[in-house]
């Protein structure tokens, strides 16, 4: 589906067409972050127990310490020890945070155990969202992930960028369309639903992102030329805007940003976007109605609805321009 931020006129496309939707000039700009196999399964005891890894945290040893939610959260108190089907490494609980994430640190079992992210690609399980009802398959490891991912750390996918191809991505560029590439690492935030009255009083967690210098360079060269910049999905839209925020820092760090982006919302640096159709009352849908008008996109997910679309993260894609 087409959206018209001026218009709010709708059209209906192939994804395969998208390199005529866009004009030469613009600059196509998506997370190229990848998805991590976050998901285990340990033993407390004789009880299991469901572990989803969030982010490493930083420390002054080489020990791998990471945040993480349980299920069930009370069966993982300071001290606990996990076990997993691979002995290679065992887990210990070090303490508790915020909105129920737990420190663990993994330890390996020996001299000869396997580098941590070996270990973790053996033992763990693709972190399907949770309206995937079943458990994960081995052809998840790579459907779930974009062709471009490159940078290990998401618990989830920018689903956004599930639709292209490498074919497509030649036709853009065969077009006159840069590409450009950023990294946001996805946490469990974006699927939370927004329960307070007023929507401003929700908070995303924070999430670490990276615009790279050749991104900035990319970003300035087409704005010196009047281009469009094309985000794909919510987490290029939010990693672009904070580092428009942050001053368009050139050198390249990670920050976490915690932006919640709702109407009315300045936008600095993005002018369309390429996105899903997503839930009610989600961040995600916020920030779409931010762009392109709240009535607009109402107007546009009835005519979704009643044209069959397809929701949410394996769905259907629409083009804000």
């Amino acid at each position: 589906m087409t959206l018209d931020r001026g218009t709010g006129a709708v059209g209906h496309h192939r994804f395969h067409e998208l390199p005529g939707l866009l004009r030469p000039g613009d600059l196509l700009v998506a997370n190229d972050t990848r998805v991590l196999p976050a998901r285990l399964f340990a033993k407390v005891g004789s009880r299991e127990v469901e572990i989803l890894l969030l982010r490493r945290e930083p420390s002054a040893s080489h020990e791998q310490i990471w945040s993480a939610l349980a299920r069930p959260a009370k069966a993982l108190k300071a001290g606990t020890s996990l076990g997993f089907l691979d002995p290679a490494y065992r887990g210990e609980v070090l303490g508790s945070g915020e909105r129920g994430v737990r420190h663990v640190a993994f330890r390996a079992g020996s001299a000869t155990a396997p580098p941590f992210e070996a270990w973790l690609s053996r033992v763990g399980h693709v972190p399907l969202p949770p309206y995937i009802d079943r458990p994960d398959e081995p052809e998840d490891r790579e459907r779930y992930q974009t062709v471009f991912a490159r940078d290990s750390g998401s618990v989830a996918a920018p689903t956004a960028a599930l639709h292209f191809t490498e074919a497509t991505l030649a036709a853009i560029r065969e077009r006159g369309i840069e590409i450009a590439f950023l990294t946001l690492h996805v946490g469990p935030g974006t699927f939370r639903p927004v329960a307070t009255e007023h929507p401003e009083e929700h908070a995303l967690d924070p999430e670490p992102y990276r615009v790279p210098p050749e991104t900035a360079a990319a970003l300035q060269r087409t704005l010196d030329r009047g281009g469009r910049v094309i985000a794909v999905g919510t987490t290029s839209v939010r990693a672009l805007e904070s580092w428009a925020r942050d001053g368009k820092p050139q050198d390249a760090a990670w920050r976490d940003t915690s932006l919640f982006i709702l109407p009315p919302f300045e936008f600095r640096l993005v002018t369309g976007m390429v996105t899903n159709f997503h839930l009610p009352r989600s961040s995600l849908l916020m920030l779409v109605s931010a762009l392109a008008g709240r009535e607009s996109v109402l107007n546009a997910y009835a005519i979704a609805v009643a044209e069959g679309y397809r929701f949410y993260s394996y769905g259907d894609a629409m083009l804000v321009t």
